[in-house]
C-alpha cells in the first residue's frame, strides 16, 4: 500500500525551519562580531600599555644617566640644545631638555590627552623617583595609567 501525504498539511513547514535557522545563525554571527571588536579593543589597550612601559623606562634611564640633576627632573621642561650640540649643559639643563624630549615622544606615541609627570622625593639615604603616565581609553570610565618607581 502506498502512503499518500496530504500536500495541504506540509505547506510552509520548510520555510519555518529556514527562518529559525537564520535567527540562530544571526545570533551566532553577532556573538562572533562582538568577540572580534573586544579583541581589537584589548589589542589597542595592550599596545598603549606597552608604549607607556617603554616611555617610563626611557625616562628612568635618562634619570640614571644624569643622576646629579636630582629634583630637576620634577621641574619644567625646556629645549636647551643639549643633544648633539657643542653646548655644555648643566645637569639641571640636561634634565629639563630630557623632560621636553620625553614629553614630545609621549605626544607622538600616545593618544591625545595623555598626562605624565615625574615626582622626586629626596630621602636621607636614597632618592625616589616616580614616573606616571595616564592616557584616555575608550570604553573605560577613567584614564588608564602606568606608574614606575625607583630608588637611586
Amino acid at each position: 500500500m502506498k502512503h499518500v501525504l496530504n500536500k495541504r498539511n506540509q505547506e510552509g513547514f520548510t520555510l519555518l525551519e529556514a527562518l529559525i535557522s537564520l535567527v540562530v545563525l544571526s545570533i551566532g554571527m553577532l556573538g562572533i562580531a562582538a568577540l572580534y571588536v573586544e579583541g581589537l579593543r584589548a589589542g589597542r589597550t595592550a599596545v598603549y600599555r606597552t608604549t607607556a612601559v617603554s616611555l617610563a623606562a626611557d625616562m628612568m634611564d635618562r634619570i640614571r644617566a644624569n643622576s646629579a640633576a636630582q629634583a630637576a627632573y620634577a621641574g619644567a621642561p625646556a629645549l636647551n640644545n643639549c643633544v648633539n650640540q657643542n653646548n655644555d649643559c648643566t645637569p639641571a639643563e640636561m634634565a629639563a631638555h630630557d623632560l621636553r624630549l620625553w614629553q614630545d615622544e609621549i605626544a607622538t606615541r600616545m593618544p591625545l590627552g595623555t598626562n605624565q609627570n615625574v615626582v622626586f622625593v629626596a630621602g636621607p639615604v636614597v632618592d625616589t623617583y616616580t614616573i606616571q603616565i595616564l592616557w584616555p581609553e575608550p570604553g573605560f570610565p577613567a584614564p588608564l595609567s602606568y606608574t614606575m618607581s625607583a630608588r637611586l
